[in-house]
């Protein structure tokens, strides 16, 4: 049988395929969240950065209302954005997030960045969220130690608001230093994964410390070609790993597309992954990367594309950067 789940630090089971919300329209979040439910996706990965956990939540609710899914069946990643660290501020938003999505509690709540920016009030600030200024130039950073945030996010567990706690973008430092003062376990490490960023090293230690990885960008310079200059510089002029020659030879033996494989490269070293569709064929194939092998070789083959490419770094696209990956 195939692997379909991986179990958390917190004895929860989470799916290994998911569907990731980043960039998904706030005004199209219900019917897509739906219709993903009625394809067979029960992972959604989501954020308060993304704008769209209200509406993502009305999908949710309208399958539950309708039966085809149970709250139970269904499992809700979000994260607490960079300007919310402070402890007081961590628990309002996991809070004010948790009444958002409207499903009564999350199941994992990651810190979205290992990087305190200074406070601003939710109800005036811009986005994309890293900047203090209507111009994007000021970014200030603050005070609050990691101790301090995780201590709210296992306060959040207390409470019943979230059942898991973990952390993304984070690097082995950041996961040793957790683990010298958590009560409730790091169930959870979310990066970005990819053959052009493998990251060997981090997910043999996550792995080795019982927190389950989960890969976003999963198809590398794909995901970033659509967003602004910065975002995709290090994207436009890297060749589509749709296209290269080890994941469409492994397409090829395995009568699969190349996002698949890609998808199962990752899911086969019991990787969870989080891949959009808006068409609800790729929605069927994204689903579909459990139940097929590729060899020792294919794996080798495309791990070995890897060159250390990070295309979701602040400490390139940013004006003032945040070298969080340094």
């Amino acid at each position: 049988m195939p692997v379909s789940s991986v179990t958390l630090a917190s004895g929860q089971e989470m799916p290994l395929v998911g569907f990731g919300l980043w960039k998904v329209p706030a005004e199209k979040a219900a019917d897509i969240v739906y219709n993903a439910i009625k394809v067979g996706y029960r992972l959604f990965d989501g954020a308060y950065d993304y704008q769209n956990e209200k509406e993502a939540g009305q999908g949710v609710m309208r399958a539950i209302s309708e039966g085809i899914v149970k709250r139970e069946e269904i499992f809700i990643t979000t994260k607490l954005w960079n300007n919310y660290h402070r402890k007081d501020h961590a628990l309002q938003m996991a809070k004010a997030q948790n009444e958002a999505w409207g499903l009564g509690y999350l199941d994992l709540y990651l810190i979205h960045f290992p990087v305190a920016l200074e406070y601003i009030d939710p109800e005036t600030l811009r986005y994309p969220a890293w900047w203090m200024d209507a111009e994007h130039k000021t970014i200030r950073s603050a005070k609050v130690p990691m101790h301090e945030t995780w201590q709210a996010l296992e306060e959040v567990v207390d409470a019943g608001i979230a059942k898991s706690i973990g952390i993304s973008n984070a690097q082995a430092q950041t996961l040793y230093d957790i683990q010298t003062y958590a009560r409730h376990p790091i169930s959870a490490l979310q990066i970005e994964h990819h053959p052009y960023l493998v990251q060997p090293d981090l997910i043999t230690l996550a792995q080795e410390k019982n927190i389950a990885v989960t890969a976003y960008s999963t198809f590398g310079p794909q995901s970033f070609l659509e967003l602004p200059p910065a975002f995709r510089e290090r994207a436009k002029d890297v060749p589509p790993l749709f296209e290269v020659k080890a994941v469409k030879a492994a397409a090829a033996r395995t009568a699969k597309s190349p996002a698949q494989v890609l998808l199962r490269w990752a899911t086969q070293r019991n990787i969870a992954v989080i891949p959009k569709s808006n068409n609800v064929d790729r929605l069927k194939q994204n689903l579909e990367v459990t139940d097929f092998d590729l060899t020792e070789q294919e794996l080798k083959e495309i791990s070995a594309l890897d060159v250390g490419l990070r295309f979701n770094d602040p400490g390139f696209y940013l004006d003032e950067p945040l070298r969080i990956f340094a």
